[in-house]
């Protein structure tokens, strides 16, 4: 990537009685990515995240505690700021609502609107849903609820001031139809565009006293506090230095807002009509990303299907977290969390595509070069492909960050990442070394120096992992640029990064075999001859994603065998493993390749585990009895 901009990327800010989930994950690691990927690129970069800790249910569970409702906040608040340090989350600014900067910055844009004669006083009668802490039009509910909660609303009367939204419908209208990239994606800017069809309310911004006085008080009225969404949305401008720090605001405004769907209509309507009364210029882009969703159902507090990541990154990992969520989800599209989906997930991308590579390459440098990169020497015809294939997916991967199509970035990095992986069974650098180490060093240079460019792109998705990787490779701080891997480097040791995730054989129960055909007598069973075998060399049969070709050791005897174990197992992986084989069977060709055996696995649903012994002790060719 290459380009220096300013670049100025938000969340939005969360409810601080909220426990944060994989929702409120999702959004807050996609800022960082993005945020991630441009300070590589050399943007100037700010990210802006926080907490929205106004409204009437702080007060209640304040009061619920007996404690003053900053208390209940600044208890709260630990929540996210721990979640954010743990999910290696590095934001540049984290505003709460309840800071004086952002008090003074409300009241001040307050100040201007009503001046300008936006803000008038009247007696309202409206549908209010204390949920969302907003009134909800008729057009708005659904089957008569709450469109959010799916709840009866509470009809409230009372005198309020109000914001003259109405009168910026048309204005709002034709700035989203000559700005095709202001909303996004397509279909959220159809959905607002068709909302603004029928006629614009004006907009309740205030709340008396005597019914909620946990806000920021209106500068022109002591007996009414800002409504909840005309004091969280301003804190976009608030960070940056809008009426403090002109000079800080003008760097960085417009913004790119990523936000939930959910909350499409007050950052697309509400905000933007603000905005043209205050006369601060737009938000640069808002896109609205799609819902996590657990099967079916949109994951929810309400419903009871609330994902925690810590649970996830205890068990497996900050970056297969950040991995799975960045790779897994189509911009502006749903996605279904599953466990299983998570897993096959990892292994595949992670352990067998680019662990793999980590693994095999390094081993074959520390085995066959003493730990030392080796010196490529001159190239041949299929190193200048690598090459300029590096080359391609950096291009490419610039241009699709630059679309937030972030899941496309990924891919187009493993498939450049699987290719390498090709490209070493092709040349098989294991074989080269015993008769050209020269041509074996070119080919473990150009899969390191593939390695490095590879770490590079997955950092802003993966900046723990890929910083081992780059850190064993001596290139931390390289530049996105083939031929920067420095060959007499010294290989530094690490532990597996991708270890694959086993799910649990099931237990086998006895089970009475009524069927005759199922049964057989002592004297056919012996006839199998089962044995130990010490796995020598692996490699993958081309054509066949499943398979893999082994050289194992049987005794004094040398076999091989060709078993469709690819996809649940690396290469590297099965390297001096002593498995189980049947050793008595007539040979067989599979795609080409003679087969002399077969090994023995556990199998449930689509997760497979080989047999395998663990003790020293058990030399190969030993018989199992």
């Amino acid at each position: 990537m290459s380009g220096k901009n300013n670049y100025f990327i938000t969340t939005p800010i969360y409810y601080v009685n909220d426990k944060p989930h994989i929702g409120h994950a999702y959004t807050t690691i996609l800022a960082d990515v993005l945020a991630r990927f441009h300070r590589a690129a050399g943007d100037e970069v700010f990210f802006l995240t926080g907490l929205d800790e106004h409204g009437l249910k702080v007060q209640q569970a304040a009061d619920n505690k007996g404690i003053t409702p900053q208390q209940h906040c600044d208890e709260m608040a630990p929540r996210f700021t721990g979640l954010w340090e743990k999910l290696h989350i590095q934001y540049d600014d984290f505003i709460r609502t309840t800071e004086k900067r952002h008090e003074s910055v409300v009241k001040d844009i307050l100040k201007m609107v009503f001046e300008k004669g936006d803000i008038y006083f009247d007696e309202y009668t409206g549908e209010y849903c204390v949920g969302c802490e907003r009134f909800y039009t008729e057009k708005e509910l659904v089957d008569g609820k709450c469109p959010q909660h799916n709840r009866p609303l509470e009809t409230i009367t009372e005198k309020n001031y109000f914001f003259k939204m109405s009168q910026y419908q048309q204005l709002l209208i034709n700035y989203i139809n000559d700005n095709p990239n202001f909303i996004q994606p397509k279909h959220r800017r159809n959905e607002i565009l068709g909302f603004l069809r029928q006629p614009l309310d004006d907009l309740c911004i205030s709340r008396p006293k005597s019914r909620l006085n946990w806000g920021i008080e209106l500068p022109f009225d002591k007996d009414y506090v800002t409504y909840v969404w005309f004091d969280a949305l301003i804190n976009y401008v608030t960070a940056p230095g809008f009426s403090t720090d002109s000079k800080s605001f003008n760097q960085w405004w417009p913004a790119i807002h990523l936000i939930g769907k959910d909350i499409l209509m007050t950052h697309a309507v509400y905000w933007p009509t603000m905005l043209f009364s205050a006369g601060i210029p737009q938000p640069l882009t808002i896109f609205a990303h799609g819902w996590w969703l657990i099967g079916e159902s949109k994951m929810s507090k309400s419903l009871g299907n609330v994902v925690n990541p810590l649970d996830l990154v205890d068990k497996y990992g900050v970056d297969p977290l950040r991995y799975y969520l960045m790779r897994e989800m189509v911009l502006g599209q749903d996605a279904s969390f599953t466990m299983e989906s998570f897993i096959k997930r990892y292994n595949s991308d992670l352990a067998n595509d680019f662990g793999n590579l980590f693994s095999r390459v390094s081993t074959l440098i520390a085995k066959n070069f003493e730990n030392v990169i080796p010196e490529p020497g001159e190239l041949t015809l299929e190193e200048i492909k690598v090459q300029k294939s590096a080359e391609s997916v950096i291009e490419q991967v610039n241009e699709l960050i630059k679309k937030m199509r972030i899941n496309e970035a990924i891919e187009e990095i493993l498939q450049f990442v699987r290719s390498i992986n090709k490209y070493m069974e092709l040349q098989a650098p294991w074989k080269l070394v015993k008769s050209d180490k020269s041509a074996a060093a070119r080919v473990l240079y150009t899969a390191s120096e593939s390695l490095r460019i590879s770490a590079l792109l997955l950092h802003p998705v993966m900046p723990n992992r890929t910083e081992i990787i780059l850190d064993a490779l001596g290139a931390i701080g390289t530049k996105l640029k083939w031929g920067i891997l420095k060959s007499g480097t010294i290989l530094k040791k690490h532990a597996s990064l991708f270890p694959r995730i086993k799910v649990e054989a099931p237990v086998v129960e006895k089970i009475k075999v009524t069927a005759q055909e199922n049964v057989i007598t002592y004297d056919e069973f012996e006839k199998v001859e089962l044995k130990t075998a010490l796995v020598l060399e692996v490699e993958k049969v081309e054509g066949a994603n499943r398979l893999l070709k082994l050289q194992i050791e049987v005794g004094d005897e040398k076999r091989q065998i060709v078993a469709g174990v690819a996809e649940y197992y690396n290469l590297e992986e099965l390297i001096s493993k002593m498995i189980v084989i049947v050793t008595n069977l007539e040979p067989t060709t599979i795609r080409g390749i003679e087969s002399n055996g077969m090994l023995l696995a556990a199998k449930k649903g689509k997760e497979l585990s080989l047999i395998i012994i663990d003790s020293d002790n058990v030399e190969s060719g030993t018989k199992i009895f």
